[in-house]
């Protein structure tokens, strides 16, 4: 079987190519990592923080660098380097997505310069916990 287009002519697609290019296309509401900008590099890996959107503008000046930021009207998402989340216990207002994968599709809003996509964590931690009246809390002992 195959399908050729509304106008009569052009290409003809097999049922098979019809099918192959439905399940190459991401289905909407489907998790998708944020990507990367072009030309950065994340030689730790990277997670995100998603926080309520009201939040980030007072966020952001509170941190020492901020790294590549994505939001849309809900949230905002913050780059970090993999297992941030490690001996931390991000407020409860705070979803951490291992991998940075996320519903929706947020655009960027903030690119750093350089080539690394980072916020440090610690910063965004403390900050966030600073917004929210949250007292900060380390789950372990860490020792030096």
């Amino acid at each position: 079987m195959a399908v050729r287009g509304a106008s009569g002519g052009g290409q003809v697609l097999s049922l098979d190519t019809l099918v192959r290019l439905r399940r190459d296309m991401p289905a909407a509401g489907a998790p998708r990592r944020l990507p990367v900008p072009e030309g950065m590099t994340a030689p730790l890996g990277f997670d995100a923080v998603a926080v309520p959107a009201r939040y980030g503008p007072l966020i952001m000046p509170r941190l020492p660098r901020v790294g590549c930021v994505y939001a849309d009207e809900a949230h905002w998402w913050w780059i970090v380097p993999a297992d941030s989340d490690y001996a931390l216990e991000w407020p409860a207002s705070a979803r951490y997505l291992t991998g940075a994968v996320a519903l929706d599709t947020p655009r960027l809003i903030h690119r750093p310069d350089g080539t690394v996509p980072y916020t440090p964590p610690i910063p965004l931690y403390l900050a966030l916990c600073r917004v929210t009246g949250t007292t900060p809390t380390w789950q372990r002992q860490i020792s030096a």
